[in-house]
This record gives C-alpha cells, structure tokens and sequence, in this order.
C-alpha cells in the first residue's frame, strides 16, 4: 500500500472501487461469517453457498423466485466487490470452492462485533502491552546485528504490539457508538416520559462519565509509561544506527499518543453534553412537569402569523467615561469616621401602607369585585400615582393570601389606570382561604 495519500487515492480512483451491499447481501455474508466461525471452516463450496444463500432468502424475503440463480448472481456480485474470493483455482472446470475476504469481515464484524472498553478490557490489554514492551526492550539491548533488530525488535512492534494497540482502538470504536447509544436513549425517554425519566435520564449519565473517567486515568497513567518505554528502545536504535527500527517505534508511539488523545477528548466531549443535559433537566423539565408552558410556547409560535407578539426593550446608551482610563489606580483605603453608635434613634412616621391596601382590597370584595383587574381599579385611586405600580403587586399579593384564583392559558389584559395593564386572574369567592 503506497504510503502517499494522494497516491493512495488516486490508484482508488483509477480502479474504481465501489461498494453496494444489499440487505440481502449482508445478511448472507453476515451467515457466512457466522457458519465458518461455529463450525470452523476456512472455505466454502459452491453448493454450500448456494443452500445458505436458498435459507437467508427465507428468512429475508421469504417467496423469491428462482432463489438458485439469484444466489449465482450474488455470488458474482459479491466476488466484483472483493467480498468473496475464489480460491480452488479450477476456473470453469468444476464448481468453486470461497472464502471470505479480510473486506467481507471487517464489514461483518462492524455489525456483529459488540467489544466495548472497559476498565478490564483496557486493564488486561495495557497490561499485556507493557510486558510485550519491555521484552522488546530487552531485546533491544541484547540485539547487536540488524537482523536481530528485525526478528527481535522490529517484528514485535509490528505485529504483537499493533495488534494490541489495534484491540484497544476497536474497542474505543466500539464505546464511541455505546455513547452514542446513550445519547439516543436519553432523548427517547425525555420524548416517551417527560418528568419520569429524569432518574433514569441520571444514572445513565452518571455511568457513562464514571466509566470514561477510569479509562481516562488508566490510558493516562498507562501510556506515559508506554511512550518512556518506546523512547528507550528508540535511543537504542538511534544509537545502533537502526534506521529503520527507529522509524517503527515512531509510529508505535504515534499510535500510542493517539489512545492518550481520544481519552482526553471523549472526556472533554461528554463532560460538555453531561453539563447541556443538567442544565436541561434542572431548567426545563424540573421547572415544567406537566409541559404547560412548552406546550404554550409551541402554541404561541404556531398562533404567531394570526396573533403575532413581541418583545419591546429600550434601547440604553454606553456609560460615558468623564475621566481617563489609567493601567494602575492607587486606591485609598477605605475609612470611615468614627460615629456614636449608642445614640437614640430618630423617629418617624409609622408606614400603615400594607393595612390600608388590604383593608382596601376587603372592601373591594366585599363591594362584589370578581377579578383581580376590578379590584386593583378599586383600590389604585387611593394611592398617589408614584406609588401605583408598587400598590398593583401589593394588591395581587393580598389577594393570593386571602382567596382562590383561577387563570386561563392566554390571560387577558385589562386596564386598570392610564398607563397601566394587568393580566387578569378570575377570584373564586366562594373558596376564600381562611
């Protein structure tokens, strides 16, 4: 395989290859793969081929027509795609005899294969590592020729330890699509239960960051030690003037410094969805059970061409500096005079404004007004008109503490001064609190 992407690319390119794989065609393959590993066998026969393809078909699209040379096509169809290989090597002479390609069960694997990391997995595996690196390295030490670089040294590196590194990648895949999983499923639950899954909502959150957090120490911890040990035998090799050994445990520790990067950003990527899911179960589904006012939201928005709302703010200007700006202010200590802290205290005039309003809001009742917009009309031309506003929530206060009120989804607004609009609420006298 040329080393150079672009060449890599472009010899793609110039072959044509493609891929198109049915449903049909992986559940085939899928059977393949399955039937050679339970039943050991390193090739198939043109007939077993066939009679598989005959049960896949059932199970798939049970009632196809002419099943047999639907499998001949598929098996050609599968042999263009580098999927299946022909290894008896007598042409037309007899019927073939197939294996499946390294293509075939990558393909088959990615759909079957389960392998998550875990804290054991990552365990055993960086475990088995350290105790190939530092053989290797004593290897190392003792290779005095460059064929003993290259059996001893070299062909670990390449084989054990890529396989190793190899085995923690895929299973890095492998809990990469268990997260996404896992973000699925909180999104179902929010959308099938939206306050009862708050619990279940946290515990999978909480697994997942406890899980990510003991990898990412162990990777931390584990590959620092696999880098000072990949260092050595590339001093070794510098020194014995290996270049080529020097440049295969460069890419060994490329690799390894890969594994210590996707921990930290799997990390940093989970920890920031942990946080958007937090600040959405405390902001919106803890404030909003019953999705009363998400689903007024949607209502307003859909209503909006109809009843269009808007929001008005005032615009305020910046705050002009009247002095200049300085790198460095000495401020002066804070200080105070010293006072009589045992002097009497001044009088003043008792404030009844609470009384007045609810004896106020009484007689409004008593009157016979039904809503809070009838009652605050009642009680504001009491008031100067400075301390109107103030009187308006000291009047909705009062009527909370001393009736039952009722309120629809869209309130009204009412008039209740010039300048000044509530939104209504609807008393129910008749279940005054006492």
């Amino acid at each position: 395989m040329p080393s150079d992407p672009g060449r890599l690319i472009a010899a793609l390119a110039r072959d044509q290859i493609s891929l198109d794989l049915k449903t049909l065609d992986l559940c085939f393959l899928a059977g393949l793969y399955l039937r050679a590993d339970r039943a050991s066998l390193a090739s198939f026969e043109e007939d077993v081929l066939i009679d598989l393809f005959e049960q896949v078909c059932d199970v798939v699209d049970p009632g196809v027509e002419r099943p047999r040379k639907r499998a001949t096509h598929a098996i050609q169809r599968l042999r263009d795609q580098r999927m299946l290989a022909r290894v008896d090597g007598a042409g037309i002479v007899r019927s073939g005899e197939y294996t499946l390609t390294r293509l075939a069960a990558a393909v088959v694997n990615s759909f079957l294969d389960d392998e998550v990391l875990t804290r054991e997995s990552l365990t055993l595996l960086t475990g088995q590592l350290r105790v190939q690196l530092a053989e290797i390295l004593a290897a190392a030490k003792r290779a005095d020729s460059a064929d003993a670089w290259r059996e001893h040294v070299v062909a670990p590196l390449r084989i054990t330890v890529g396989d190793l590194v190899g085995g923690i990648e895929r299973r890095q895949r492998g809990l990469d699509t268990q997260q996404e999983e896992v973000q699925a499923e909180i999104a179902k639950l929010l959308q099938a239960d939206w306050f009862g899954a708050v619990e279940r909502c946290q515990s999978l959150l909480d697994m997942t960051t406890n899980t990510l957090r003991e990898l990412n120490e162990i990777l931390l911890r584990d590959t620092h030690h696999f880098v000072t040990l990949l260092q050595e035998i590339q001093t070794l090799a510098c020194d014995a003037e290996q270049t080529g050994s020097e440049e295969t445990v460069q890419r060994v520790i490329e690799h390894v410094d890969r594994i210590a990067v996707w921990g930290g950003a799997r990390q940093r990527a989970w920890s920031d969805y942990y946080q958007y899911v937090h600040r959405y179960l405390r902001d919106v589904v803890r404030l909003d059970p019953d999705r009363a006012l998400s689903q007024r939201l949607r209502d307003q928005v859909a209503s909006w061409p109809s009843v269009p709302f808007h929001l008005s703010v005032a615009a305020a200007p910046s705050i002009r500096l009247l002095r200049p700006l300085e790198s460095r202010v000495e401020h002066p200590a804070v200080m105070r005079p010293r006072t009589d802290r045992e002097g009497s205290p001044d009088p003043v005039d008792p404030e009844d404004t609470v009384l007045n309003i609810e004896t106020l809001v009484q007689g409004a009742l008593a009157a016979g007004a039904q809503s809070l917009a009838e009652v605050t009309e009642w009680v504001l031309p009491q008031f100067p008109a400075d301390l109107r506003y103030v009187v308006i929530g000291r009047v909705a206060e009062v009527l909370a503490g001393i009736t039952r009120t009722r309120s629809a989804i869209e309130r009204p607004w009412r008039s209740v001064a010039p300048c000044l609009e509530i939104e209504d609420w609807e008393l129910l006298m008749g279940d005054a609190r006492r």
